[in-house]
């Protein structure tokens, strides 16, 4: 039992920290390198270094945990690992359409994921910007959306 609950810490906590990182340093003096997500020039973009750190961080922690007999440490890098893994779904597959088309579900809360994330992406610049989080996002989104149908 304790075990889920440090896979659910890993995947809900790097949520949390990846929308404190969005927002305070990617839109603060990181943007350098966010930029080229908000005005992408090809398939490969600098941002993507982001990626290459969550993702070491992810399984850094798998190794280090499964070298210690599976303590705490593996299942919270377990729990990073599938949020990059639903991370690289939602954000770069059906937000961005970044490595292959696919539909949207008919899932209000994934149209509202999606909207708010084109939100975020209609500013160009540093700032002023909106909704940096993914899985979490100001509720009026899903409003919207119904309203929209």
């Amino acid at each position: 039992m304790i075990n889920i609950l440090w896979f659910l810490l890993g995947f809900f906590g790097i949520e949390v920290i990846a929308t404190l990182i969005h927002k305070y340093l990617m839109h603060g003096p990181l943007w350098f390198i966010h930029e080229s997500h908000h005005r992408p020039k090809g398939k490969f973009e600098l941002n993507d270094l982001f990626a290459v750190l969550f993702g070491g961080t992810g399984i850094w922690l798998l190794i280090a945990g499964s070298l210690a007999d599976f303590d705490y440490r593996f299942w919270i890098g377990l729990g990073t690992s599938v949020y990059g893994g639903v991370y690289f779904y939602l954000h770069d597959v059906l937000v961005h359409r970044r490595t292959f088309s696919a539909k949207t579900p008919e899932i209000t809360y994934i149209q509202a994921l999606r909207h708010a994330h084109r939100m975020h992406h209609k500013h160009v610049n540093k700032m002023p910007s909106e909704s940096y989080g993914l899985l979490f996002f100001n509720w009026r989104y899903i409003s919207e959306i119904k309203k929209a149908k």
